[in-house]
């Protein structure tokens, strides 16, 4: 009988530890399961927040809108003069180089003087690549805006350009990237505010196409800037000392380099 007795509470303890261990075991499932849900949450609200994050950054979201005037495959290149004119004169720009303002400075007139005779006709390839380097958004947000200009006519968009040149800030500033800023320096250009340029500027739609020319840009094989080629053969527009050549020789380099082709 005592050892019956013996057997039973054996038996009765095994039931109560086996019983113990399932139940810890079950509960311990639970809360795996509940870690991994956190995480799951976790992970898809971060995924929310780089969503949110990437579609309030006033970037390339929207369509994209095609300039009027633009030209070259899928309208990333900006003529100016005689579309037709057999020589060529490309020039591959970011609006917050500094270099391509000391240029512009230097030379500016003289190369659009040569556009307006017929020497040649212009071809920009503009790039917004420092926004990357230096941080920001000024020079996408400048280019945008310049096809903006262009959607007007090509007159405006090279007014537009020069009036960008003689007002760019220093590098390290981004003062390209304040919308306000852009549109108080497009009212130099006569006639150029219009209501449809406005709200263009505004609402960042030619901010796509901006990223359309950055890329033709990255795949010219060009790799700064600003840099000047008549029909194909790259130009010496700097001295060894790293200043601009003088309108005169930039005027006879054009003409030779077009003599000799």
């Amino acid at each position: 009988m005592s050892d019956r007795n013996s057997q039973d509470a054996k038996k009765s303890a095994r039931e109560r530890m086996r019983t113990e261990r399932e139940r810890q075991q079950r509960a311990a499932s639970r809360r795996k399961k509940i870690v991994i849900g956190g995480i799951a949450v976790a992970v898809v609200g971060a995924a929310v927040g780089i969503s949110i994050a990437l579609a309030g950054n006033g970037g390339s979201s929207g369509p994209l809108v095609v300039p009027a005037n633009a030209s070259g495959t899928n309208g990333t290149v900006i003529v100016y003069g005689s579309p037709d004119n057999k020589n060529v004169l490309d020039v591959y720009e970011d609006f917050r180089c500094p270099v391509c303002d000391k240029l512009e400075q230097a030379d500016g007139p003289t190369i659009q003087q040569l556009a307006d005779n017929g020497t040649y006709a212009i071809h920009y390839h503009l790039a917004t690549f420092l926004d990357a380097n230096l941080g920001g958004s000024g020079s996408k947000n400048a280019l945008a805006a310049a096809g903006a200009a262009l959607n007007e006519s090509t007159a405006k968009f090279k007014q537009f350009h020069d009036v960008l040149y003689a007002n760019q800030p220093n590098e390290q500033d981004d003062a390209f990237a304040d919308t306000n800023h852009l549109l108080d320096l497009a009212a130099k250009v006569p006639g150029l505010v219009t209501p449809d340029f406005t709200k263009a500027v505004q609402d960042g739609t030619y901010k796509p196409w901006a990223g359309k020319v950055n890329d033709a840009f990255n795949n010219s094989g060009v790799s700064g800037t600003p840099t000047l080629k008549l029909n194909g053969k790259q130009l010496q527009v700097f001295d060894s000392q790293g200043n601009p050549i003088t309108p005169d020789q930039y005027t006879q380099l054009i003409q030779q380099t077009v003599a000799a082709k």
